[in-house]
């Protein structure tokens, strides 16, 4: 409920100084994404919204964490509140008032370009790690904001087309996550840019009004994505309540500090229709994936004349208002001062530092594994791969953080190892792709890889030859703004792979990517290693795991296949046609597909191997929610491993598609060398049921099979829960 504080302001407010409550402006410290000014009339504080999902993104460096399917790797959603409290201290520490994440968007379609913000094709995991995250940054004082509320499953069109999905499937599906991190206490949502069954989800009434404020009781702020309006009077009374950036892209550019044409500090001029520079700097590789940056400012501009007109109530606009205001108070920002009791603002410190490399080495998923890892200290290694020398912090776009220090592989490796290290790249560089190359000017110098010319698969064969083990660190490429075409890797790499491998039976494949990716060499190489894109952390955290020092504690949150396996394959459901892109696969995505298809996956979702041996056993339903069993470490080493329940219910109407099973719950845990340790595992209530149009979540009665094991393939024990 709004306070008396909140009410009181209100009624001071003019009509203006209410609409300039209700978008953005230009940053007047030109540190923030964005930027509500305030009014200093009546101390209402100017908030600074800063990106931040895999670190605060301003004008000085932060901490640079892995990115989400990293942290989703480790299923281990305590680990990923221990990441946001310390995102919301550099928040806090870079004197920002609201973050602009969690993403929080399922991957439905593998080749999406922002997979790498997101956390699982399962809506289960995602609730868990989005309910984390924002109690975790909210905790700090700092308002968290999960995104892109809701369907945005690719950058291809993104700001125009539009989701065609029943409404059971969107309730099962889509919209789970963001209602756990509802639930969680975010004090904001981003709508994303795309149409949902033909409405803009800025001023889509159904769900910003009756399903997120309504339904679930959300009394935050409803944001727009960076230029995601297309009207006025449709956003307001749809439920947006506020607009952003609020200017144009020139000046957002500009305030952010933006290099200009003539290479003077002034702004770079945003994507334009006829900015003939745009187009000659790669516009086409991503115009399809920009909005249109011509609607930052419609709320200055027109909302005022639209509540004189009564096309928008004026209670509307103070509800607008007095959601903004709620927060700012709620989070001890009216009144300019802070709890004493909350954490205070720190970047960069020795325990985010730390932080930063355990996340990356719990969400290290070793894929394969002949017994070639964990190396041996004194090993003659080869490091090759055409990005050694240089840490993969993250996809391109308002993700990307700059670091005050960073580990390369081949940093890592040479301080870790006893033994001989080589180095060859073996493959010209590849390059990081961002939207933000969009804006650049054309200044007629080349770029790219100057030392291209000088790289050799000779050298890096020559190395892998004379070395007991070769490492080939692979990467991908991927941005905000435009989807990756296919799921091999760039350039040669496959290539680089297969002659190392010809060279070295004990090739170790590293592979630093934004999701799933194809292995056409997989049968000649020793291990595969998914390190996704590691951070600032990235050559200690490859040595830890390498080396052994750090079980590889990852287990996949998407399911690895070849591209045309996928059910998103289809034109229609993938990249669509005519404007739409059809979700008629249903609640078949990800696992639950390969499951129904009886398809074999490359790799399972869940699945993920340790240098220590488990045995699962002694399964029993403690309640109706609630599964316990034995698990016990049968190795001489120290591992992690993760049990996942999945839950078979009996059979829905015959009208109602329903997977074979669904993922229900999951504990990672760690166990000494021989430890037996009793494991409880709470089963979401989610699981057990399904949305009905006519009366909401229904659970079948009957018997439920919960199955116990380590992926959605390897499920060895079952347990019957009545319902």
């Amino acid at each position: 409920m709004p306070s008396d504080t909140v009410e009181q302001l209100l009624s001071e407010l003019t009509l203006a100084e209410k609409v300039r409550l209700t978008h953005g402006a230009t940053d007047t410290e030109g540190t923030a994404t964005g930027f509500v000014p305030g009014v200093e009339r009546l101390d209402v504080p100017a908030v600074r919204f800063s990106d931040g999902p895999l670190g605060v993104r301003t004008d000085e460096p932060a901490t640079a964490f892995p990115a989400s399917t990293a942290l989703s790797s480790s299923f281990d959603p305590e680990l990923a509140r221990e990441f946001a409290r310390a995102l919301g201290r550099e928040a806090q520490g870079r004197n920002q008032d609201v973050l602009l994440g969690p993403g929080l968007n399922l991957i439905r379609v593998p080749h999406c370009g922002r997979n790498f913000e997101y956390y699982a094709e399962d809506p289960v995991v995602t609730g868990r790690f989005a309910a984390a995250v924002v109690d975790g940054i909210e905790s700090t004082g700092v308002v968290a904001t999960p995104k892109h509320f809701v369907a945005n499953n690719q950058e291809t069109a993104r700001a125009t087309v539009s989701a065609e999905i029943d409404e059971r499937v969107l309730r099962e599906l889509y919209l789970p996550g963001f209602r756990d991190a509802v639930g969680a206490g975010a004090g904001a949502v981003m709508s994303s840019y795309n149409r949902v069954d033909g409405t803009y989800m800025s001023e889509h009434g159904g769900l910003l009004t009756d399903t997120l404020k309504g339904e679930w009781g959300f009394e935050g702020v409803v944001m727009s994505d960076w230029f995601g309006t297309e009207s006025v009077v449709g956003t307001a009374n749809g439920g947006l309540d506020l607009q952003m950036p609020g200017i144009s892209a020139e000046e957002l550019m500009e305030s952010m500090g933006a290099p200009g044409d003539d290479g003077d500090d002034g702004g770079a001029s945003g994507p334009e229709d006829g900015d003939e520079d745009f187009d000659a700097q790669g516009g086409s590789d991503y115009a399809d994936g920009m909005p249109d940056p011509t609607t930052g400012g419609l709320y200055g501009e027109e909302l005022a004349d639209a509540v004189e007109a009564g096309e928008v109530p004026e209670s509307r606009l103070d509800d607008m208002v007095r959601r903004l205001l709620t927060q700012l108070e709620r989070h001890d920002l009216l009144d300019g001062s802070a709890d004493a009791g909350e954490p205070e603002g720190a970047v960069d410190t020795p325990d985010h530092r730390d932080l930063a490399e355990r996340i990356a080495t719990r969400g290290t998923v070793l894929l394969d594994n002949d017994g070639v890892l964990p190396l041996a200290d004194d090993a003659d290694v080869a490091v090759i791969g055409p990005n050694v020398d240089e840490a993969i912090l993250g996809g391109g776009g308002s993700s990307e953080t700059t670091p005050f220090t960073e580990t390369s592989p081949v940093e890592g490796i040479e301080a870790r190892a006893a033994g001989p290290v080589s180095v060859a790249r073996g493959h010209p560089r590849v390059e990081d792709i961002s939207l933000f190359d969009a804006f650049e000017r054309d200044d007629g110098e080349e770029s790219g890889d100057e030392s291209g010319a000088d790289v050799s698969v000779d050298d890096a064969v020559a190395a892998a030859e004379d070395a007991d083990v070769a490492l080939v660190f692979v990467r991908d490429q991927a941005t905000e703004a435009a989807d990756r075409e296919t799921l091999a890797l760039p350039g040669d790499q496959d290539d680089l792979i297969e002659a190392v491998a010809a060279a070295n039976d004990r090739t170790v494949v590293v592979a630093n990517t934004s999701g799933p990716f194809e292995t056409p060499w997989r049968e000649d190489v020793a291990a595969v290693v998914a390190s996704w894109y590691p951070g600032q952390a990235h050559g200690s955290a490859a040595a830890a795991v390498l080396y052994g020092d750090s079980d590889p504690g990852g287990r996949l949150p998407v399911t690895f296949a070849p591209e045309d396996a996928y059910p998103t394959a289809a034109e229609h459901r993938y990249p669509g046609v005519d404007g739409e892109v059809h979700y008629d696969e249903g609640l078949l995505v990800g696992y639950r597909y390969f499951d129904a298809a009886d398809a074999e996956p490359t790799y399972p979702f869940g699945h993920g191997r340790s240098y220590a041996t488990f045995q699962y056993r002694d399964a029993e339903a403690v309640d109706d929610s609630t599964v316990e069993l034995t698990v016990e470490n049968t190795a001489d080493r120290a591992g992690r491993t993760v049990v996942q329940a999945y839950v078979d219910s009996p059979t829905a109407p015959d009208d109602l598609e329903r997977p074979p099973r669904e993922l229900g719950g999951f504990r990672s845990l760690a166990l000494d060398a021989g430890e037996s340790r009793r494991v409880t595992v709470d089963v979401d209530e989610r699981a057990f049921g399904r949305y009905d149009a006519e009366s909401g979540w229904t659970v079948d009665s009957g018997d439920h099979v919960v199955s116990l094991g380590s992926s959605s393939r390897d499920r060895p024990l079952d347990v019957t829960i009545e319902r």
